[in-house]
């Protein structure tokens, strides 16, 4: 049987408490239903004997603490919401708790941004990582030393287990019964829950709003005029000359600022506004791509297929209103 430890930290996302509990219970329910005993023996683990959630509104009493849970299996770290540096601050007992229990062997799964605990610990340096695409930026400025590959819905590297943003924690949670279990339970999980097995990208999803955390106010205004001018055929060369700036000062202090080369800048805000109109517009996918300033159909496609991870015509499919 193997021991599942679903931290109750401060500041968590109680949802992404209560549904790997019942994930894993459910699992238990099912083997149990096939004449199979339980495998996971689910425990809720805090570093008090209460944590108040979601403003006071929800109570939850962890059925270990750290200091009894001596060994475990498996963690999950919940996300977590509200201010990212205080609520690792907020648990940092827990942090410590994590790392000793990976030296004892093990494994770690975070959820969505649950991930900056995981980074917290230190486990991820020099390692990939999955998180919530909407805050990646400020991840990367925190752990600078953690891979973080934003694009993917979990990420799996020497035990240590992440997720990408919000639901996403689903395909993680299906992923690890499938490891512990087997795969028919995992497909059993996945119709009972009602879960796409095959989800592996989170790329669909994200909205690219421009990394404008910076000080470099010639990039920020920079930034700014390619995103006004998206419709545009604008060369690095045109936009240095633009801003009084050598070529090769611009593209270094481009890509320092934003951690995009100007030319996969200019193609992201193509892509997003393209995005936006195969979304809400009747226009034909070729109209679209006159519209945002490519004239080769198959450019277009690989572009918008390499931030989105679909063709335009599958993304119109899928998320248009009209």
């Amino acid at each position: 049987m193997k021991v599942v430890s679903i931290l109750v930290p401060e500041m968590a996302v109680p949802a992404a408490i209560v549904d790997p509990q019942y994930m894993f219970t459910a699992i238990n329910g099912f083997l149990q239903a096939s004449g199979q005993p339980a495998y996971f023996k689910v425990h809720l683990v805090g570093a008090n004997q209460e944590i108040r959630l979601s403003n006071g509104l929800l109570v939850i009493r962890p059925d270990r603490l750290l200091e009894v849970e001596e060994k475990t299996d498996l963690i999950i770290i919940p996300a977590i919401s509200g201010d990212i540096s205080q609520a690792i601050q907020k648990n940092s007992s827990m942090i410590d708790w994590i790392l000793l229990q990976y030296q004892k062997g093990a494994e770690v799964a975070s959820l969505c941004i649950g991930a900056f605990i995981l980074a917290a610990t230190g486990l991820l340096k020099g390692k990939t990582c999955s998180t919530h695409w909407m805050h990646a930026q400020i991840f990367r400025t925190m752990f600078p030393d953690v891979n973080l590959v934003d694009d993917r819905v979990i990420s799996e590297q020497n035990g240590l287990y992440s997720s990408g943003g919000a639901n996403a924690y689903w395909s993680l949670l299906l992923y690890l019964v499938e490891k512990y279990t087997s795969r028919e339970m995992a497909v059993l999980a996945s119709k009972y829950f009602l879960l796409d097995m095959e989800k592996n990208s989170q790329l669909p999803f994200s909205i690219f709003k421009g990394q404008k955390a910076h000080e470099d106010t010639v990039i920020l205004a920079a930034q700014e005029y390619l995103e006004k001018h998206y419709d545009q055929k604008i060369t690095v060369e045109t936009l240095a000359e633009r801003f009084g700036v050598g070529r090769r000062t611009l593209e270094r202090r481009f890509k320092q600022s934003t951690t995009n080369t100007i030319v996969e800048y200019m193609q992201r805000v193509k892509v997003e506004a393209a995005k936006k109109q195969l979304e809400t517009s009747r226009k034909t996918v070729s109209e679209i791509m006159y519209d945002v300033g490519y004239n080769d159909p198959k450019a277009f496609r690989e572009v918008f297929k390499k931030y989105t991870d679909m063709s335009p015509l599958d993304y119109k499919m899928k998320f248009a209103s009209i």
